[in-house]
C-alpha cells in the first residue's frame, strides 16, 4: 500500500512540468484566439506542446532500476546514466548523445529510490543530475561529449 502510493506521487511529481507546459500553452491559445489571433494561438501552443515533450519522460530511453542497471552494466560495461525529468543537464545531455542515447542504461531518481541513494552517495548528499557512472566511478554533469566517448563506437551497418 505504502509503496504504491509513493510511486503515484512520484510519477505525478515526474508530469507536472510538462502538464504546466500543456495547461499554459492551452490557456494562452484559448485567450489569444478569443482576441482573433487564432494563427498566432496555434503557433503559441506549439511551441508550449513542444517544450512538455522535452521536459517529459518520454525523450529518455526507458527507465530501469539502479540495481538492474548496475547488473547490465557490469556485464555489458555500457554507463549508467542517473537522471530526472525537467532537467535542463539531463536533456541537453540526452539531445546531444542522440541516438547513441539508447547504448546507456538510464535510472530515473524520481521513480528508483535505490537510483536517489546512489547519486546523493555520490554526490555529497545532492540529488545532482545527470550522475553518469563509468567502470564504476561516478562523474557529476560530465561533457556530453566525453560520454560519448565511454560508448563503444557504433557497429558498421550492414
Amino acid at each position: 500500500m505504502f509503496s504504491s502510493s509513493i510511486a503515484c506521487v512520484t510519477m505525478m511529481r515526474t508530469w507536472i512540468l510538462p502538464t504546466l507546459f500543456v495547461l499554459c500553452g492551452s490557456a494562452l491559445a484559448t485567450g489569444m484566439t478569443l482576441q482573433g489571433t487564432p494563427g498566432t494561438a496555434a503557433a503559441l501552443l506549439l511551441v508550449f506542446l513542444a517544450l512538455a515533450g522535452m521536459n517529459s519522460p518520454l525523450i529518455f530511453p526507458r527507465s530501469i532500476g539502479a540495481r538492474e542497471a548496475e547488473r547490465r552494466s557490469a556485464v555489458d560495461g555500457r554507463p549508467v546514466v542517473f537522471w530526472r525529468p525537467g532537467c535542463t543537464y539531463c536533456m541537453r545531455l540526452r539531445v546531444r548523445l542522440g541516438r547513441r542515447a539508447r547504448q546507456l542504461h538510464w535510472v530515473n531518481i524520481w521513480r528508483d529510490p535505490e537510483g536517489a541513494a546512489a547519486v546523493r552517495a555520490a554526490n555529497d548528499g545532492n540529488e545532482t543530475v545527470p550522475t553518469v557512472v563509468v567502470a564504476g566511478l561516478p562523474h557529476t554533469n560530465p561533457d556530453p561529449d566525453w560520454v560519448r566517448e565511454q560508448l563503444s563506437p557504433p557497429s558498421p551497418s550492414v
